[in-house]
């Protein structure tokens, strides 16, 4: 039997859906962690698989201005420019975006991995470590090794991932994942659900986060 974290029944449940080649996911995941430091009980994250592009070849990495170019119809310029900004606000939350070395992937490979690291309590440090791998370190995360070392990295046997990577345990979970935001009638990412009930979309300011998680705090009426 594989190994489940263990959740304290006390805390408070904060589910997460998100994509890694989404430059506000990352953002909205730095909020909720400055948030957080302001916020005295107990978390339970969890993180959902969302994929923005699920309609990526597998074999296609491809960089976002030249996306946003030939998806968005932007002009080379126009989109540059988009990422240039999404760039600027990320590092007023101390996150470096290189995005003109970015590859854009279909991401549900890395989305099963975080399944595998949830399994052994370690999805939240995985998570970081493929925004980090994605929009800093232009790594491809469709690249079985890739994965590997990144899972290695945060502590997670590489050999056992890389056979997650390469194979297709967890799609199912993926699958649910996606389910339930249709569900939820989820139509963007970040979306964050606060104990099951309050719910906070995209990568609004902080403060937004810490009166979700005083409110969703609170016994229900």
């Amino acid at each position: 039997m594989r190994p489940q974290p263990q959740v304290d029944d006390e805390a408070m449940k904060i589910d997460v859906w998100s994509d890694f080649v989404c430059p506000f996911c990352y953002m909205g995941e730095a909020l909720l962690q400055q948030a957080l430091k302001t916020y005295d009980g107990e978390v339970s994250i969890t993180y959902h698989s969302y994929q923005l592009m699920p309609e990526l070849a597998e074999d296609t990495a491809i960089n976002p201005t030249d996306l946003l170019v030939q998806e968005r119809g932007m002009d080379p310029e126009q989109a540059a420019a988009a990422n240039a900004q999404v760039t600027q606000r990320a590092a007023t939350l101390g996150l470096q975006y290189r995005l003109d070395q970015a590859l854009a992937v279909n991401t549900r490979t890395a989305h099963r991995l975080s399944h595998f690291a949830a399994e052994h309590g370690k999805q939240h440090q995985l998570v970081r470590a493929l925004f980090d791998a994605y929009f800093t370190q232009g790594l491809n995360l469709r690249e079985a090794d890739t994965l590997a070392d990144i899972a290695a990295q945060v502590g997670l046997d590489r050999e056992r991932a890389r056979a997650v990577v390469v194979g297709d345990d967890y799609s199912q979970q993926v699958e649910a994942d996606i389910q339930q935001a249709q569900r939820l009638q989820i139509s963007g990412v970040p979306f964050f659900m606060f104990n099951e009930r309050l719910a906070v979309s995209g990568a609004q300011p902080v403060e937004v986060f810490q009166q979700a998680l005083q409110q969703a705090s609170r016994p229900a009426n």
